[in-house]
């Protein structure tokens, strides 16, 4: 059974970080490109950041600079590094794992952020 398990997410003031963790099991952590998603209230899901298996990284042009993706294969586990938050950056906040073929999604955590 594959679980995505999402953690780190709170309310923060702007100008102000959070580190998202993402812990797989299920799968076969070090083959699957893992990816950050957010859906804010009303709006579609959008891609955040994605790293390969290979840790080649993609960034949203909106967290481009503030946020860094990575992934610790021993771990399982995917992160988020969000710095420098933005109000626009308040949403819930989605691992992803992808393979050709398969797609897994983790349950979300809520990123505020508020002054």
């Amino acid at each position: 059974q594959v679980q995505l398990v999402e953690s780190g997410g709170g309310s923060v003031q702007p100008g102000g970080s959070l580190r998202l963790s993402c812990a797989a099991s299920g799968i076969l952590f070090r083959i699957y490109s893992m990816g950050w998603y957010r859906q804010a209230p009303g709006k579609q899901r959008e891609l955040v950041a994605t790293i390969a298996s290979g840790d080649r990284t993609t960034y949203a042009d909106s967290v481009k600079g503030r946020f860094t993706i990575s992934r610790d294969n021993a771990k399982n586990t995917v992160y988020l590094q969000m710095n420098s938050l933005k109000p626009e950056d308040t949403a819930a906040y989605y691992c992803n794992a992808n393979r050709i073929g398969m797609n897994h999604w983790g349950k979300g955590t809520l990123v505020t952020v508020s002054s």
